[in-house]
């Protein structure tokens, strides 16, 4: 059954240096709460995998928490670039950050393959991309049945993923709803499963097209109420605009960023 931890204790419990770690959540419940605790605990040698690393993976790489991401698509949502990433991509900084790069149905299909247990998942993609040619986790595989050369995708199975959700209930069952993205495959693709939470209440009640992840899938569970700032959650909080404007310039200098990690996370516990 799930344990529930504070959030320091879940984070030392399970992150742990050079761990594969996969942070996701789809517009809303991303776990910013839980990335600046990896943070203020000085993990680091972490190979970060998201399918969208926006303002919460800009953050751990320029924190120097990351030595490699796999990821499709990286960008601060509505705004612009992640100058932390891409400064560490261009110019080394705070250490080089290697990447493996995918679509967004290629991060998919891997989570898929790791949660089923399968070695590799098989789709339509990539044709002319030059992606293939760069990475070792993409590659194609012919159809035994039509002789269809289809692309073929090496599952991932992180060390441990970490999720932000509604709510738990006492006997560690998770419920989330709203906009759910690749959270429940990656849960289940993973060693190791953290799950921060808005509250743990009596009962799960049932919500239209919720989620829900059984306590033997989940090992920890933190209550971290607006632990998805500056995301959100929904029927809990809403989404931080005006941060997501505010980090482009804050982010783009190195000594402001610092500056502002300093203040806002490692200080702030």
């Amino acid at each position: 059954m799930a344990e529930i931890l504070s959030l320091r204790e879940a984070v030392a419990a399970l992150v742990r240096p050079g761990d594969t770690v996969a942070m996701e959540g789809f517009t809303h419940l991303i776990p910013f709460a839980a990335a600046h605790e990896v943070i203020r605990q000085g993990v680091t040698d972490l190979t970060l995998v998201r399918m969208t690393p926006d303002v919460i993976y800009d953050q751990l790489i320029g924190m120097g928490a990351a030595r490699k991401l796999v990821f499709s698509w990286g960008g601060n949502p509505g705004v612009g670039s992640l100058h932390r990433f891409r400064d560490a991509v261009e110019n080394g900084w705070p250490r080089p950050l290697e990447l493996d790069e995918h679509s967004h149905a290629g991060m998919a299909n891997r989570y898929v393959a790791g949660a089923s247990r399968l070695p590799f998942a098989v789709l339509r993609g990539y044709r002319g991309s030059d992606l293939p040619g760069r990475s070792p986790t993409i590659s194609t595989v012919r159809c035994p049945f039509t002789g269809e050369e289809l692309a073929a995708v090496a599952a991932v199975n992180p060390d441990v993923t970490v999720i932000h959700a509604q709510r738990a209930d006492r006997a560690g069952n998770v419920q989330l709803w709203g906009l759910v993205g690749v959270q429940k495959e990656a849960a289940l693709a993973a060693e190791r499963v953290l799950v921060t939470v808005e509250e743990v209440v009596d009962a799960l009640d049932p919500r239209p097209g919720a989620v829900v992840l059984p306590s033997w899938s989940v090992h920890a569970i933190a209550v971290a109420p607006n632990g998805a700032h500056p995301s959100y959650t929904a029927g809990y909080t809403v989404r931080d605009n005006d941060f997501y404007q505010a980090w482009d310039p804050i982010s783009r200098d190195r000594d402001t960023f610092l500056a502002w990690m300093r203040a806002h996370v490692l200080e702030a516990a």
